[in-house]
Order: structure tokens, then C-alpha cells, then sequence
């Protein structure tokens, strides 16, 4: 971690939102030098996606952003911030917290879980996964099958709250309901001695919903490639909904929020 003080937070989600493969370019320059306007200001530029740790610095030099974020979180959860001699390293307890959560759930409601693997096995043509590390998610075959999956889901969780899950398009991953992108950028912000009306928080897709709430971030947005949904959710919440996609959208939304120079 930096040693000056941070005074505020950029949380990005990445694909969609910095990055877009559709867009050229598909990251623009402009939004990288106001990042590091913002962060010689105070700024702790954070990657909060769905992506694993080693998925997400791969797509960084894939597409050419040799900036080093403060922080990422990654899988939707969890905390990392660049170590002393180099790699990434787990920031707080919060990573650990998490994995211990996920076990619990997967233990304490099994029963639930089953209901929903045999609803998608007997009444979709979706597939119900499971990971070498534990981990549960569904595969849909179309979103409006994965709007039917959901709700299903959802019913569940009026008996089983603490049942949590991250959707990206028609994939799901299952979740303990207390960690999230939303609850981890809250916590990293916590560790920063932040609250939320220090946070900015951009993202573009189902996953995202949970960081883009005052409760986690003050300052939300979304680009002009974002799904109808998130776009209604941030208007909804008072947020700024861009013109233009991906990183240009984001150039608007740091104008916005921050008068922040292209």
C-alpha cells in the first residue's frame, strides 16, 4: 500500500466498464491519465470484477494498462493489495472471513441448494456446476432462463438469507449473501478509514448491483453499454448514467463526480 493517505476510492468493475472489446480503443488513454490525476489527489484506484486475481492482471497487460491498482477485488469478494517484495497479497482478514463463510453455506444449506440444482436439472436446459475448490454456479442457456432461475432463487432466500449469488449474463456463481463486490468494497473502505460517501463505485452488469448502492459507495455510475437494469438501478439511486461506452463512458462519469481534466 502507498504511503499517502487515501482520501477517497475509484472502484471499477473491469470488463464492460474499463475495458470493451467492441470499443476503439478498447481502453482509452484519456481515462488512464485521469486516474492517475485523481490518485495523486488522494485516489486508491481499486478493479472490483468477477474475475479471479490471476485473470484479472492478465487481462491488464492484455489490453495494454501497465497501471498498477491499489487494490482488486477479485471474484466478487476478495481483497488483495500488491505485497512488499512483489505478487499480491491478501489485504485484512476479509479474505479468510469469506472462505470460511462460503464453507458454511455450501454446509448449512445444502437442502436449499438442492432444491435449486434438481429445479434447473428437471425444469431448464441450464447446468448446475460445480468447482475443483468448491465452488457452485449455474449456466443458463438464455438470460430469459436465468431471469426464471433467479427468481426461483430469490424464493429461497425469504427462508435462507443468507443464500447470495453473482450473476453475469447466464452465468451464476452462488454466494454467501454477506460478501460481495458491494460488502468488499465497504470493508476495504473500512480499512482505509473511509466511509461511503468516499466511494465511487462504476460498474455495468448484474454483478455489480451490489456496489452500486449508497450503502457501499455515494458516487455510482454506469457506461452507455450497460444493461437496461443497471442503468434503471442507477438513476434509481441518484447515480449517473453515461453517454458512451466502457472507458469513454467513464471519462463522463469522473467529470461528473470529480471536474477530474481528460
Amino acid at each position: 500500500m502507498a504511503a499517502r493517505k487515501t482520501s477517497f476510492i475509484l472502484s471499477f468493475d473491469f470488463d464492460g466498464t474499463l475495458v470493451h472489446p467492441g470499443s476503439d480503443p478498447v481502453f482509452h488513454p484519456g481515462l488512464g491519465r485521469m486516474i492517475q490525476q485523481l490518485r495523486a489527489q488522494g485516489a486508491a484506484w481499486v478493479i472490483n470484477t468477477g474475475r479471479s486475481l490471476s485473470q484479472t492482471l492478465q487481462g491488464l497487460a492484455q489490453y495494454g494498462i501497465f497501471m498498477e491498482p491499489d487494490y482488486i477485488i477479485a471474484m466478487e469478494c476478495d481483497i488483495y493489495r500488491p505485497g512488499m517484495l512483489g505478487g499480491w497479497k491478501d489485504f485484512g482478514p476479509w479474505n479468510r472471513q469469506a472462505r470460511k463463510a462460503h464453507e458454511r453455506f455450501v454446509k448449512d444449506h445444502q437442502a436449499s441448494l438442492d432444491s435449486i440444482q434438481e429445479m434447473v436439472e428437471t425444469q431448464t436446459a441450464a447446468n448446475f456446476l460445480e468447482g475443483e475448490y468448491g465452488e457452485l454456479g449455474i449456466v443458463a442457456a438464455s438470460d430469459e432462463e436465468m431471469d426464471r432461475i433467479c427468481a426461483f432463487i430469490d424464493s429461497q432466500a425469504a427462508r435462507f438469507p443468507d443464500i447470495g449469488y453473482h450473476r453475469n449474463g447466464i452465468y451464476l456463481r452462488f454466494s454467501h449473501s454477506a460478501h460481495s463486490k458491494g460488502t468488499a468494497l465497504s470493508e476495504l473502505a473500512r480499512l482505509l478509514d473511509l466511509d461511503s460517501t468516499r466511494c465511487f463505485a462504476a460498474g455495468d452488469n448484474h454483478n455489480d448491483l451490489s456496489m452500486l448502492h449508497p450503502r457501499h459507495a455515494g458516487m455510482i455510475a454506469t457506461p452507455g453499454n450497460a444493461l437496461p437494469a443497471v442503468k434503471a438501478h442507477v438513476l434509481g439511486h441518484g447515480g449517473f448514467v453515461a453517454g458512451k461506452n466502457a472507458s469513454e463512458g467513464m471519462m463522463e462519469a469522473l467529470s461528473h463526480y470529480f471536474g477530474a481534466a481528460k
